[in-house]
């Protein structure tokens, strides 16, 4: 009984450890090209990550068209996406960003088993943010913290997109069948001064 508490305890504490050292030096989320079949086969999961690190900005971005010209080595100019679960740990991922100027979008969809589940529960990542919309992203090597809201307006959306956000498909009988699914957030930059120092 004794040297059963002392494992667990043991055990405990390496875990604990273990979350310190990811909260201080950050645990990114795996990456695969969602070009590539592996993609696919894991069912558009590329496996997540807890904590992002790195420098925090602090400045208002008024174009974040920048993020179009990102070349990462791996990433390209995908972001990561820090997002905040229920039970306290973060769940991380790699996503779409859709920058417009002074306005930034990201973006997610749904295809194949995912569409059983009603939004938002398609993904993790979705359910987080809509349960809490503060969010921190990794972008060039950088910390930048917002809050979402989802794009509820199907015209925008559409506008966004270029096309349907609905993908439908025909089958030899005529009949329809919806295949995917894909959603928009709009992010504000958050903890940024609004008004400034100057008192005029």
């Amino acid at each position: 009984m004794k040297s059963a508490k002392v494992g667990f305890l043991a055990v405990v504490a390496l875990l604990a450890a273990t979350l310190i050292i990811f909260r201080i030096t950050g645990l990114e989320p795996r990456y695969i090209d969602p070009g590539s079949p592996a993609f696919a086969e894991s069912n558009r999961t590329a496996g997540p990550g807890l904590w992002l690190s790195g420098e925090v900005v602090r400045e208002a971005v008024t174009n974040w068209d920048f993020i179009n010209e990102v070349n990462d080595p791996i990433r390209g100019n995908s972001i990561m996406l820090e997002t905040r679960t229920w039970y306290g740990i973060p769940h991380s991922v790699t996503v779409n960003a859709r920058p417009r100027g002074p306005e930034l979008y990201l973006s997610g969809s749904a295809q194949g088993d995912r569409l059983d589940e009603a939004f938002p529960n398609n993904k993790a990542w979705w359910a987080n943010v809509e349960r809490d919309p503060r969010i921190r992203m990794k972008i060039d090597g950088k910390i930048y913290e917002a809050t979402v809201a989802l794009v509820h307006d199907q015209e925008e959306a559409a506008r966004l997109l270029g096309g349907n956000p609905i993908t439908i498909r025909v089958d030899e009988n005529g009949n329809e069948q919806i295949v995917g699914k894909r959603y928009y957030w709009r992010v504000f930059q958050r903890n940024i001064p609004v008004y400034g120092d100057d008192p005029t």
